[in-house]
């Protein structure tokens, strides 16, 4: 690569094909994290064309440049803060009118724009065919047709970018005529702003004035902070000529610039820019599968079929992985047990590391699977299928259908995070619904409950994992359906709005693009398994270990183990030394010997957990615990998972590789739990309830109480979801146990 980079960002509308052209240009040397403060992906990637190194950014997906969302923010700031040497705007050809509104945008903020005209073989095959040359002299910046699914075209756009990158011009702005009154206005605004620079060093004048008759909360936050003085007088120009608009023309500036941006868009496109081959009221292809897909019987029952398939598909090719992986931590346990001397750093890394997150990690082929199924779903346009066809159903619990998506991202089919769930629900308008949501996507089953769900249903279910799987599925959509339905009829209550959303064209994933998915989400819980998980699993290994048991109890199981020792001869003790190394057959006696010593350092392994700080604390809840029939054990892991979900496993991995129970070293922890006769079906279907519906992780509370703008409600979903998990376990336990 060359030394000096050029910078690029990629930026669009959502289901463009931005991410899927990112993909084709980066392969493997990208990284995701997250921008600051908020939880938006930020991708970043790297290649080289003809010796010319090329960073680039890829932005979240966008309809407009307005402070509406945390995507449209975001995507604002990194163009203003980071002031990249191009940008590539993702325009879908066969929807070309609706993608350009946020192209005008980048005209009027003046960034040097390459514009690639993206799935123009679809536009095609619906008769649009579309001058790409002349359109970019219309607009005066360069337009490539591409076909990012393929990487048809790519290399010209490439070309382009950095053409215009090289040149290294000033932003130069494109002015936009808005009517007279607005022109009017916006001059003056224009004046106001120049005379005392208020943000000139971050938008260009025109923009900014714009900005502030559309009402842009960050924007005029910015404003207030940098001249107060010069701020006041920007927002009474614009209430002034707000209220005139309203009392003449009964709309607001932000529609009389939205309508004026798509009439400049209109004028671009009828000069001989797009023509039609034939009518365009036929049915395309997508139209055509949604009449089977979204239809309003068969689509629910295709819905159901396919979330079922997803569970059959990810079971029955992750059995073998996840056994194998198992078998591996089982085997490096034993490995680590005879390398190892007796004392507690053996019994950290086989009991708190090993156990511990080897327990998490076991399930990673699950996970990759599950992540590759649903990214096919998301690839292909059937996710937004889901979206659409359960509005239906949201309504009539008090929700709103973009409420959906937030289900979906938290965990809906399994998989996702709660707190980019929360996070989602800024695009709901409505207050009470936007609340609502809030409080009940932590009910989805997210990628850190999956795990444990998949332990307890492959442990007493395993012939049935899918359907179980999916049952839990749906039970976990119920829950939080009638939860919201509960909020929306008490302490949220309000009128429904109307749901209006974008049902993007059916496409063939890429198996690029779905290995660049499924690693990415893969990744992030292999991270979270070494280092959340992992600092986690060891302070709670050091809780169930310490404070130890009192002198007199340790005595007392020492002298145990000194009367077995004394009822063998000296031979069966070197027999048993001997095979311990060289793994050689035992005499009757040397196995008997072998077993009593067994039996009592697991009756002295329970006696310490029971008295480590984690144990009391276990041992203390169980008598209110038990009426769900969860165990002291049980408990310690329960009290893990408020930190993280994922602990639940490597917690229980933990206290049952420390407990009385008699196991092999090399068993599963689903065979541990088996053999417990404190576990069977009935506990553990009362465990799959409280773990799924119980308080969110630390991180999901957090990042309620930030959208909620108030800590009442993080301790309102943290009281109501324990109390309420708790009472469904009970029941459940209590019923199971009369049958």
């Amino acid at each position: 690569m060359s030394r000096h980079s050029i910078t690029m960002a990629l930026a669009g509308n959502p289901n463009a094909g931005k991410t899927t052209l990112f993909n084709e240009l980066t392969g493997a040397r990208q990284h995701v994290g997250n921008y600051p403060g908020i939880t938006v992906d930020h991708k970043e990637g790297y290649f080289s064309h003809d010796g010319q190194g090329i960073t680039i950014t890829d932005l979240p997906g966008t309809y407009s440049l307005s402070a509406y969302s945390v995507e449209e923010v975001v995507s604002r700031d990194f163009l203003t803060n980071n002031r990249p040497d191009v940008v590539i705007n993702i325009v879908d050809a066969s929807n070309l009118e609706r993608n350009l509104y946020l192209t005008t945008q980048f005209l009027e903020m003046g960034v040097p724009l390459v514009i690639a005209l993206n799935m123009i073989d679809v536009a095609r095959d619906r008769g649009i065919e579309i001058q790409a040359e002349k359109l970019a002299e219309l607009f005066g910046v360069p337009i490539i047709p591409i076909i990012a699914r393929t990487g048809e075209g790519t290399d010209e756009l490439i070309k382009q970018a950095v053409s215009v990158a090289r040149q290294k011009k000033e932003w130069q702005p494109t002015d936009i005529s808005y009517g007279e009154d607005l022109d009017t206005i916006i001059i003056q605004l224009e004046a106001l702003l120049s005379r005392d620079g208020l943000l000139t060093g971050r938008y260009p004048v025109r923009f900014t004035a714009i900005k502030y008759l559309e009402h842009d909360d960050q924007i005029i936050t910015l404003g207030q902070n940098e001249n107060q003085t010069t701020a006041n007088e920007m927002e009474k120009l614009v209430t002034e000529v707000s209220e005139h608009l309203l009392k003449t023309t009964d709309v607001y500036p932000e529609a009389i610039i939205a309508d004026h941006r798509y009439g400049f868009i209109k004028s671009i496109l009828r000069q001989g820019v797009v023509t039609h081959k034939f009518d365009t009221d036929r049915l395309y292809t997508s139209d055509k599968i949604d009449k089977v897909l979204t239809n309003r019987l068969f689509g629910p029952l295709v819905m159901l079929c396919i979330l079922f398939f997803l569970y059959q598909f990810t079971f029955s090719w992750s059995e073998l992985p996840v056994s194998m992986m198992e078998g591996f931590f089982g085997w490096l346990g034993s490995v680590v047990d005879s390398a190892l001397p007796e004392g507690p750093v053996k019994s950290m890394v086989i009991s708190g590391v090993i156990d511990g997150v080897g327990g998490v990690l076991g399930f990673v082929p699950l996970i990759m699977f599950m992540f590759f199924g649903i990214a096919v779903l998301e690839d292909s346009g059937y996710l937004a299928r889901v979206a659409f066809m359960m509005d239906r159903i949201f309504r009539i619990f008090g929700l709103h259908g973009s409420s959906v998506m937030p289900f979906i991202v938290s965990g809906g089919i399994a998989g996702g995070c709660a707190v980019p769930g929360v996070m989602a629900t800024r695009t709901l308008r409505s207050p009470k619904e936007r609340m609502a949501t809030l409080l009940t996507v932590p009910f989805m089953n997210c990628g850190a409950k999956v795990p444990v769900l998949v332990l307890l249903i492959g442990a007493f279910f395993k012939e049935h994992k899918a359907l179980y799987m999916f049952l839990f599925t749906l039970l976990a959509w119920l829950v939080a359906l009638v939860v919201s339905k509960l909020l929306r009829t008490t302490v949220l209550r309000g009128e429904a709005t109307p749901f209006v959303m974008e049902l993007p064209p059916y496409r063939l994933p890429t198996l690029r693009g779905l290995f660049i998915h499924t690693w990415e989400r893969t990744w992030q819980y292999i991270k979270k398994a070494g280092t959340v998980i992992l600092g986690i699993s060891i302070l709670l290994w050091a809780l169930m270990t310490y404070p130890g048991l009192p002198q007199s109890e340790q005595e007392i199981y020492n002298a145990e183990r000194a009367a077995v020792s004394a009822k063998f001869p000296e031979t069966v003790h070197q027999e048993l030394l001997q095979a311990q190394s060289a793994d050689t057959l035992l005499s009757d006696a040397a196995r008997s010997l072998q077993e009593e010593l067994e039996d009592v350092n697991r009756k002295e392994s329970g006696s310490r957990l029971r008295n480590s700080f984690a144990g009391k604390i276990g041992t203390f809840l169980e008598p209110v615990s038990s009426l769900a029939g969860f165990d002291w054990r049980t408990n310690i892991a329960l009290l893990g998972g408020f930190a993280a979900k994922e602990v639940i496993i490597s917690t229980l991995g933990t206290a049952y590789s420390m407990g009385e129970v008699a196991i092999d070293a090399s068993d599963s922890l689903g065979l541990r739990l088996v053999r417990d006769p404190n576990w069977n079906a009935v506990v553990a279907v009362s465990a799959l309830i409280f773990i799924m519906f119980y308080a969110p992780c630390f991180v999901t509370v957090v990042c309620i109480a930030k959208e909620a703008g108030s800590w009442k409600w993080a301790f309102f979903s943290m009281a109501f979801n324990t109390i309420f998990a708790f009472l469904g376990a009970v029941t459940v336990f209590q019923i199971g146990n009369l049958f």
